[in-house]
């Protein structure tokens, strides 16, 4: 009997505790409107005048509202409203200051005056940064800053106040700080007005101040900024610059309280990790309550946000998926949001696959378990994913691949027609389908040209097809035959691979370093490619900072690069081919140093106009000078693909705004259940365990009984 219960007690243990034995989540969680996610690079830099790589956007982007933000359903995309009350419109000048209209030639244009004006009412986040007492002087200045404190949380009284025009002010100077080194200070002290100057006075005044002391940017004016009142500013940008509005999405401007700038400067604050780049202070719809980015980190419904909700419009399909069920809705949907650190793919996988993640990449190691592609290309889910009620989502990101000519190289270089065919030859001969087929698991699109799908000015039909590769059969693309390539190369003066005066073969260099196309099984490809036309390819491995300096000098052949958009408008791709921004005798991005007068003239024309009609006719002049010149290879427009559980709502990829968690929304209940039914616990292994273990003992416990009963008698 008494075994028989120690048994029951033991299977009622195990199955009281079963369903959480591996839940990585308190219990306490459990049923909360929380989304789950993961990052494998920890964040350098959370302070907004620093921060420029993704994985940092994946935090700084839900806590600081810059003055613009990109319509979450729309595509292409299209900038709003996020703190402004409306997309601000620029007045032009002359040099001496007259105004100017709107469809004033360019070359009279001296300044393009911004005014923006703040919606009334937003104020930040809880922070002891705003904590103030009765004479209005900080508290935090009272305490001594109480030495024992590790964080933020420690400070025990927290304020806040109404976002005001100072804030955004103040972090446009933050650009030029001396000490913060902004990555976009160089290329904004040419467009804002007295951007450089300031930088220049503010090294002078921090040479004078010790290493960690407040530099009161408030000291200093910017003559490029004025304040209208306290809802409104000014900013003059040097000659006329559209693509401005898209900076005023990125969180370098995003407003800066200069309260939380002077109580991070306090002494000893910094090397407690008590700063702005560890603890963001903004006014978005989150706040970051737990930074450790070797382990987890936190981001909290922000108390104080309100006044945006979810959007009502959006694409053709965007209501049939569900998207627009919480048109109206106010934002945040979610409460929290818990990210985790994964080093590694597979417990990445994995646990996504228990659904302790709501969303999850695909790795290489995991794609065939996840997606099927069919015959013809086309991609769906497995049968198991299926079954677990997982959705694809998948986009064409706003990047492009390609291999570049260096059009000053005596053999693959010059605007002569001889040479644009030996590069329209290689061009047909690299089959980039097969290319994305074997190494990117069909994870991208072959480009066309230099813009990829969302950007204005791409199109996907015939009217954007690269017709010196393609030809346009049965309402899609197909790469041109080997044929053509062939005598194209006999016409640059290359048949059958030999040049037609002195019968040398013809040999091309590529300089790589080891990643990416560096790596030996896709060179091997790279290799077979030309060799399709007879011509020999040397491959020339070079460690990164080497390749560069290749490129700066001009002393390479044929080079593989990436680009990905800083903002969606067809001038953050052309102008990689613009003949001003080579790479030798100007510095520039265009490291094929292409350098054609008539594409060069219409991208002057077509980088400062509004997308119109005209300007599509423009693109499309630009594309076609492009394809027969082919200074690139066009290469590849990568896809993403991103796996939701059925219980996310609202996901929409999206490539360049990234202030998207407030949009998304959890079935907590259906998360519940989901999790509870594929992590039932194997307890059959434990109870043999248990079943033997006793076994094993109860001898021992009977005799042990035995002698007490005698010993009683």
């Amino acid at each position: 009997m008494r075994k028989t219960s120690l048994c029951l007690l033991f299977v009622a243990l195990l199955a009281a505790c079963g369903e959480a034995w591996n839940d990585p989540y308190p219990a306490s969680d459990a049923g909360r409107n929380v989304l789950y996610s993961a990052f494998t690079d920890r964040p350098k830099h959370l302070d907004p005048a620093q921060s420029y790589t993704e994985d940092e956007a994946t935090f700084t982007a839900q806590i600081y509202e810059p003055p613009l933000q990109y319509h979450y359903l729309k595509r292409p995309y299209e900038l709003i409203p996020a703190t402004l009350e409306a997309v601000p419109e620029p007045r032009y000048v002359d040099a001496a200051g007259r105004a100017l209209p709107a469809d004033a030639p360019v070359e009279q244009i001296a300044e393009s005056i911004y005014e923006l004006r703040l919606r009334p009412g937003i104020r930040y986040q809880p922070h002891p940064a705003f904590a103030v007492a009765a004479d209005g002087q900080p508290r935090y200045l009272g305490d001594g800053m109480a030495d024992g404190r590790q964080g933020v949380g420690d400070f025990p009284e927290t304020g806040s106040r109404e976002l005001a025009a100072d804030d955004y002010i103040y972090q446009i100077k933050r650009l030029a700080h001396p000490r913060l080194h902004s990555p976009i200070y160089g290329m904004m002290a040419d467009k804002i007005v007295g951007l450089k100057e300031l930088g220049e006075t503010l090294r002078a005044a921090a040479k004078d101040l010790p290493k960690e002391a407040w530099l009161d940017l408030d000291a200093y004016p910017l003559s490029g900024i004025e304040r209208v009142d306290a809802h409104t500013w000014r900013i003059r940008i040097k000659g006329k610059y559209p693509q401005f509005l898209y900076w005023l999405a990125m969180p370098f401007f995003a407003p800066v309280p200069r309260e939380a700038d002077r109580f991070f400067a306090q002494p000893g604050m910094a090397a407690k990790n008590l700063t702005l780049d560890w603890w963001p202070v903004g006014t978005g719809p989150f706040m970051l309550t737990e930074n450790d980015p070797n382990r987890r980190m936190v981001l909290t419904k922000n108390p104080n946000f309100h006044g945006e909700t979810y959007p009502c419009a959006g694409e053709a399909n965007d209501r049939e998926a569900g998207l627009l069920a919480d048109c109206g809705q106010p934002l945040p949907l979610i409460e929290a949001a818990v990210f985790t650190r994964e080093k590694e793919a597979i417990p990445y996988w994995n646990k996504f696959l228990q659904g302790y993640y709501d969303a999850s990449g695909i790795s290489s190691d995991s794609f065939d378990q996840a997606v099927r592609v069919n015959v013809g290309g086309d991609v769906a889910l497995t049968e198991e994913m299926q079954a677990k009620g997982i959705r694809l989502l998948t986009s064409v990101k706003t990047s492009t691949f390609y291999m570049g000519f260096n059009l000053l190289d005596p053999v693959v270089g010059g605007l002569g027609e001889k040479a644009a065919k030996l590069r329209q030859a290689i061009s047909i001969a690299i089959d980039e389908e097969e290319f994305i087929a074997i190494f990117a698991n069909g994870r991208g699109i072959a480009a066309q040209g230099p813009l990829p799908p969302g950007i204005f000015g791409f199109e996907e039909d015939a009217a954007g097809l690269n017709k010196t590769v393609y030809d346009w059969v049965d309402g899609k693309p197909r790469r041109k035959a080997i044929a053509t390539a062939r005598q194209l190369l006999a016409e640059a003066g290359f048949p059958r691979g030999r040049h037609e005066q002195t019968g040398e073969p013809l040999i091309l260099y590529l300089d790589t370093t080891s990643g990416g196309m560096g790596e030996k099984s896709r060179l091997d490809w790279l290799t077979r490619q030309f060799a399709k036309i007879d011509a020999q390819l040397v491959v020339r491995s070079t460690d990164f900072n080497r390749f560069q300096d290749k490129l700066r000098k001009g002393n390479v052949q044929l080079y593989y690069l990436g680009w990905n958009a800083d903002y969606p408008d067809p001038e953050n791709f052309f102008f990689l081919l613009n003949g001003a921004e080579a790479r030798v005798g100007h510095g520039g991005e265009n490291s094929s140093n292409y350098a054609n007068p008539e594409f060069d003239r219409l991208f002057l024309r077509m980088k400062n106009m509004d997308n119109t009609p005209e300007r599509l006719d423009i693109i499309r002049r630009m594309n076609h000078i492009l394809q027969h010149d082919a200074p690139w290879v066009f290469g590849l427009h990568p896809k993403s693909y991103t796996l939701g559980h059925r219980w996310l709502k609202n996901r929409k990829p999206n490539d360049v705004g990234n202030n998207i968690l407030k949009y998304q929304r959890i079935d907590a209940m259906e998360r519940a259940t989901a999790r509870r039914d594929w992590n039932r616990p194997v307890l059959w292994p434990l109870l043999l365990i248990a079943s033997l273990i006793l076994a094993a003992i109860m001898p021992a416990v009977l005799g042990y009984r035995r002698r007490e009963r005698q010993a009683a008698r």
